[in-house]
């Protein structure tokens, strides 16, 4: 089934770690990391994001990294996958607003370094008459 979106082309969402070979090579766009809660054999989804981030040339790449780096952090992963007409600078817009949006939950800032986007910073609270 084609996407009605205008910007996602596709998704995979609170797939597990075994999962990151399975993305193809080139996908672009946004993830995010999740560390699940509760027991193993306990059938409840509760996922906590400790990380939103972007992928401009290879998600799957990305992912791998963070596996290296912070396997023990999360246990699954979303990924959001944008169509090819999708520009580098709207990925980083994406990334940033949601990034925005998570700045001050302290479970999603496990991973971040940046915690806003500079961009929308200057925009709020402005007169919206």
């Amino acid at each position: 089934m084609k996407s009605q979106m205008r910007l996602i082309k596709n998704a995979m969402e609170y797939e597990g770690l075994e999962s990151i070979t399975e993305l193809d090579k080139g996908i672009r766009g946004i993830y995010v990391l999740y560390k699940r809660r509760g027991f193993k054999n306990d059938s409840s989804h509760h996922y906590d994001v400790v990380y939103v981030g972007m992928a401009r040339r290879s998600v799957r790449s990305r992912l791998k990294t963070h596996l290296k780096n912070k396997e023990s952090l999360w246990s699954h992963f979303s990924v959001f996958g944008v169509w090819d007409n999708i520009t580098d600078i709207e990925i980083e817009e994406l990334e940033g607003l949601f990034r925005h949006l998570y700045r001050f939950d302290s479970n999603a800032n496990a991973l971040n370094v940046q915690r806003s986007y500079q961009p929308l910073k200057t925009i709020v609270e402005t007169d919206w008459v």
